[in-house]
C-alpha cells in the first residue's frame, strides 16, 4: 500500500472516547510536560532505526496499543530497561495517569502517542518493531459494532508491515467473541501464526504478566481471560 494511501485511511480504527472525568490541575500539568518529554512528533519522518527515539540505549522496540491506565506498560518498561516501549492511548485520563507516574519515576526507554494508533502504525518504518501488544481492547460487544474492533484485515496488514520477521503480536481479552474473532482474522490474514503448545496455553498469562484492573474485574465477574500470541512469518 502506498504510504500516502495509508495515511488517508489512518483514522478508520478509532471510535472510542477521548475524555472522561475532568482531570485535576496537577494531572493537566503532568500531561503537558510529559507529552513534551515523551510524546512522538509524527509530523517529522520516522527514523529508520527506532532505537534512536529513546534516550536509553535499547536493543528492541515494542508497541502497546491502548494502554489504559498504564499498569502493564509501566511494569514492562521498568523491568526491561534495555527495551524501548512506545505506548498509545488517545484517552486523556489514561495518558494523564501515566504521565503522573513517570513524573515521579522517569523512564528513559519510554515514548508515547496520544492519538489514533493507526496514525502511528502508518508512520513507523517497515519491519521496525519487535512486538505489538493489544491488551483488553474495547470489545464492541454488539454485533452491529464489530466492524469497530481494532483487529481488522487492514490493521493486521499494518501489524504485518511494521513487525520484524519473528516479531510477536500479543492479544489478551476476556470476551469470547473477540478472542474467536481475532483467531479467525489472524488465520485468514496468513502473515501471523498463532503460537499454542497445548490446550491450556491460551489461558495461561504471559511470562511476567502483571494483573491489571481490567483483568481483575473480568475474573470477579466470572469471565476467563485468554492470552494469544502470534508470530510474524
Amino acid at each position: 500500500m502506498d504510504p500516502q494511501d495509508r495515511r488517508s485511511r489512518a483514522t478508520e480504527g478509532f471510535f472510542g472516547r477521548r475524555h472522561g472525568k475532568t482531570i485535576r490541575p496537577q494531572q493537566a500539568a503532568a500531561l503537558e510536560s510529559g507529552l513534551g518529554a515523551y510524546g512522538l512528533d509524527l509530523s517529522n519522518e520516522a527514523p529508520a532505526e527506532l532505537r534512536t527515539l529513546f534516550s536509553a540505549d535499547v536493543s528492541t522496540v515494542r508497541l502497546e496499543i491502548g494502554f489504559g491506565g498504564g499498569e502493564h506498560l509501566l511494569h514492562r518498561a521498568t523491568e526491561a530497561p534495555a527495551a524501548g516501549f512506545i505506548g498509545v492511548e488517545p484517552f486523556v485520563n489514561g495518558m494523564a495517569k501515566l504521565m503522573m507516574a513517570v513524573r515521579e519515576k522517569p523512564l528513559a526507554n519510554l515514548r508515547v502517542h496520544n492519538d489514533d494508533a493507526t496514525r502511528l502504525l502508518d508512520w513507523l518504518p517497515q519491519a521496525s518493531l519487535d512486538g505489538i501488544d493489544l491488551l483488553y481492547p474495547d470489545p464492541w460487544p454488539k454485533k452491529k459494532h464489530w466492524k469497530r474492533r481494532f483487529v481488522s484485515p487492514l490493521n493486521l496488514d499494518r501489524f504485518a508491515r511494521v513487525l520484524k520477521p519473528g516479531g510477536k503480536f500479543r492479544f489478551a481479552s476476556d470476551i469470547d467473541t473477540y478472542v474467536n474473532w481475532t483467531l479467525l482474522h489472524c488465520r485468514a490474514h496468513g502473515a501471523l501464526l498463532w503460537q499454542a503448545q497445548d490446550a491450556a496455553d491460551w489461558h495461561r498469562p504471559y511470562e511476567g504478566w502483571p494483573s491489571t484492573r481490567y483483568e481483575a474485574k473480568a475474573i470477579r465477574e466470572g469471565r476467563r481471560p485468554a492470552y494469544l500470541t502470534f508470530i510474524r512469518k
